[in-house]
């Protein structure tokens, strides 16, 4: 029986504690990737923030306009908690697809995964909506099916290439050479971009 992947179902794996997919921080292939941006003013969004690892190393680095989006009210509280300085005004408890704005970067952790394989071609057309002119996807994606019914999902190399290709510009994907340990050898790292008009 299919899941009904909603604000209820997540609600209840983060009351339940059952978040096996937290890497308890940032992983490295981001934190090198977010030491690399120059410019701490550039407009970012991190949909599906979870605990919000990416956002609370960015926003302890010094960058100032980053939002986060998440369906369930309790990854975002626990941000709060961990971060009470951050701007609740960014920390928005919504669906993903019904966001409107546009942005610079666009952070990609273990919220493609989360998503039923039949939103993924949505997921990849909002990209394109909501990416800014030379604006970046940028993350990971893991390269191997899982062997039971998710979340999390998985996917092949050539199936994303298909996909993402059909809308957007990949300028990178390819095995990340700096994973986290439980993930090694088992995730792609992606730099996507609007196609040039």
């Amino acid at each position: 029986m299919k899941k009904l992947l909603n604000k209820e179902f997540w609600s209840e794996q983060y009351q339940a504690d059952n978040t096996n997919w937290n890497a308890g921080a940032i992983t490295t292939p981001l934190k090198e990737y977010f030491d690399g941006i120059a410019d701490k003013q550039t407009k970012i969004l991190i949909p599906g923030v979870g605990h919000g690892h990416e956002l609370l190393y960015l926003y302890r680095s010094g960058f100032t306009d980053v939002t986060a989006i998440d369906i369930a009210e309790e990854a975002l509280q626990k941000i709060a908690a961990a971060e009470p300085l951050f701007p609740k005004e960014r920390l928005i408890q919504a669906d993903f697809f019904q966001h409107s704005d546009t942005y610079d970067l666009i952070v990609e952790q273990t919220f493609f995964c989360a998503l039923e394989p039949d939103l993924r071609l949505n997921y990849v057309r909002k990209m394109d909506e909501l990416l800014r002119k030379n604006g970046k996807l940028v993350g990971l994606l893991f390269d191997f099916c899982f062997p039971s019914e998710g979340p999390p999902f998985g996917g092949s190399l050539e199936t994303y290439q298909e996909l993402f290709s059909s809308v957007l510009k990949i300028s990178k994907m390819e095995r990340a050479y700096n994973s986290i340990k439980p993930r090694a050898g088992r995730e792609l790292f992606i730099v996507i971009e609007k196609k040039d008009d």
